[in-house]
């Protein structure tokens, strides 16, 4: 059952459209990330949700209760910002308890929250602190309890790990992914960078330009992204682009060389220019067993990547990466080498060309 819906969400800001025509339906308890560039419109989407910007058509339900209209303090959500935004001059325990305080909760519910709160976050000696006195990650944590001590029914979070170093980024996302399967609290999180919303998402809202390019779980959205966008911003990819032999028998000519779909290239007719899609990962240096694609190229550059190496082969006009584990035994081949490079079918990822509504 929906538990937040967004409906054909726009804003416009002048004469630029920041968001057009964005739906979704959310159920109580998921973990649904907005991915994409800066600029896409995802930031924009999460403040609307939040009532810090009012769109200029659309509706925000909650429920079935339509809060499209009302102030932030009003929809019973949590917000955690991507600069924190701690107050400096009270404690840890004095910002987690700051939105009880405000909604003039008894000082012994306010007390008993707090202590749960800096539990939950593994804070529970630092509540006498300042913010200058925390790290940057232990910050981060204030700042989640603070949007969790209200106890809202949507938790928001805008970024909330980029001004943090690699490690405790990696560290800290699972925190906030473990603390929100405990409290089964619906979540939305903005983010630009493609791993965290891979490794956090029930599933995935991909945009661009203020468009959803896809919705679809991790799963789909890596392996079967359904725009090129999609395709190129989310892992690494192999863009081929040819022409349709055989729409229903899903034949592609690559530079003279014939590559097969796993299935027909719908609303496609011969001739056709078509844009497909390989990942790095299955693509396989010379000859493979079965019936799968195979192409003749020349190598072009190898790159070792520690436990990758990635081998670029050139065809003519197009040219692919292949990703194979790196082991001491392994044989390299050489730059100007001929080689052959084998993929399945069903790796081939014909892609639709981005919708202009």
């Amino acid at each position: 059952m929906t538990f937040l819906e967004i409906e054909n969400l726009q804003k416009r800001f002048a004469q630029t459209t920041a968001v057009e025509h964005v739906q979704l339906e959310v159920t109580r308890g998921e973990f649904v990330s907005f991915l994409g560039p800066s600029g896409c419109g995802k930031t924009t989407t999460l403040r609307i949700i939040a009532g810090f910007e009012s769109p200029s058509s659309g509706a925000i339900r909650l429920e079935g209760v339509d809060i499209t209209h009302r102030p932030p303090n009003q929809r019973n959500v949590g917000m955690v910002f991507q600069s924190y935004a701690l107050f400096p001059n009270m404690t840890v325990a004095e910002n987690v308890g700051f939105g009880l305080k405000v909604a003039k909760k008894p000082a012994a519910v306010i007390r008993h929250t707090v202590e749960e709160m800096l539990n939950l976050i593994k804070l529970p000696a630092l509540g006498n602190r300042y913010p200058y006195q925390l790290s940057g990650g232990q910050q981060q944590r204030v700042a989640l309890a603070r949007a969790l001590a209200i106890k809202p029914q949507v938790l928001l979070l805008d970024e909330p790990l980029s001004a943090l170093d690699a490690k405790i980024r990696v560290s800290l996302r699972n925190e906030i992914r473990s603390i929100q399967r405990e409290l089964g609290i619906t979540t939305i999180y903005v983010t630009h960078d493609q791993e965290e919303a891979l490794s956090l998402s029930d599933r995935i809202v991909v945009m661009s330009e203020g468009r959803v390019e896809q919705i679809g779980t991790p799963f789909e959205i890596y392996n079967f992204p359904r725009t090129a966008f999609v395709a190129s911003f989310v892992g690494t990819l192999n863009i081929l682009r040819g022409h349709v032999a055989d729409a229903a028998g899903g034949k592609i000519v690559v530079d003279g060389q014939e590559v097969m779909a796993s299935r027909a290239l719908e609303h496609a007719r011969v001739g056709d220019v078509c844009t497909v899609a390989l990942r790095p990962e299955v693509v396989t240096l010379g000859e493979a067993a079965g019936n799968g694609n195979r192409m003749q190229g020349t190598v072009e550059d190898v790159n070792f990547l520690g436990s990758i190496v990635r081998v670029r082969v050139r065809f003519k006009d197009n040219a692919i990466s292949v990703d194979t584990f790196n082991n001491p035994r392994l044989s390299l081949p050489q730059r100007g080498q001929a080689l052959t490079v084998s993929f399945p079918r069903e790796a081939v990822l014909a892609l639709e060309a981005p919708s202009s509504t």
